[in-house]
């Protein structure tokens, strides 16, 4: 009796990225990439047509993202076995894919024997979590959370705007962007905008683009 083999959905947006995983998962005897998803929206799309045991997601997507994409799978197929592969090692990325119903989260650059064991642990029910992803994890909840609001500061920051265009962006008082940006300092334990960035981009609270 010949063995199913593990049906893979792999999303990224970048094609050789695609193709250099299926090419990968190609060589195992007892893997097959079932479909490729550049967007969200296709993911989606492609894993009500498919049904994979195993899919890979990418977070930075374009339009709907990889937390959203997680998000909609499971809505729809509680029992979906989804492994976050990305760029993105911030413990706030981690957060969020693990919130959404990730069932690990790897980092792109990890070996490629690891990543296949990975795959073969998620469908086998495992959900391995790698130590480093742990230690971020922990090092989080040792945070001050920042919150919505906050996060959109740090967004329109990002963009370069000046506490005046923050508020008329927010529909706040410049005296309110102030006492956000005091929380933000104190939260991210810096002294100015330029550490604040750093810190929120190095944790993954927003990311430049």
């Amino acid at each position: 009796m010949i063995k199913a083999r593990i049906r893979v959905l792999c999303v990224d947006d970048h094609r050789l990225v695609r193709e250099g995983i299926a090419a990968l998962i190609g060589r195992q005897a007892d893997m097959e990439v079932v479909g490729s998803a550049a967007t969200g929206e296709d993911a989606v799309a492609l894993f009500r047509r498919y049904r994979p045991d195993v899919t890979l997601m990418d977070l930075q997507l374009p339009k709907m993202g990889g937390v959203e994409a997680i998000r909609a799978i499971r809505r729809e197929h509680a029992d979906a076995r989804i492994i976050v592969l990305t760029m993105y090692p911030g413990e706030e990325d981690i957060y969020r894919a693990f919130d959404a119903g990730a069932a690990t989260y790897l980092l792109k650059d990890m070996p490629s024997d690891e990543f296949i064991h990975a795959i073969r642990e998620v469908h086998a029910g495992s959900r391995p979590l790698p130590p480093d992803i742990q230690a971020r994890l922990d090092e989080r909840a040792t945070h001050r959370p920042v919150t919505p609001r906050e996060l959109e500061v740090l967004e329109l920051l990002s963009q370069g705007m000046r506490n005046k265009e923050i508020a008329a962006a927010l529909a706040i008082t410049e005296e309110t962007v102030q006492v956000h940006l005091r929380n933000i300092f104190a939260k991210l334990n810096v002294n100015d905008r330029t550490a604040a960035l750093t810190v929120a981009v190095r944790r993954g609270l927003i990311h430049l683009r």
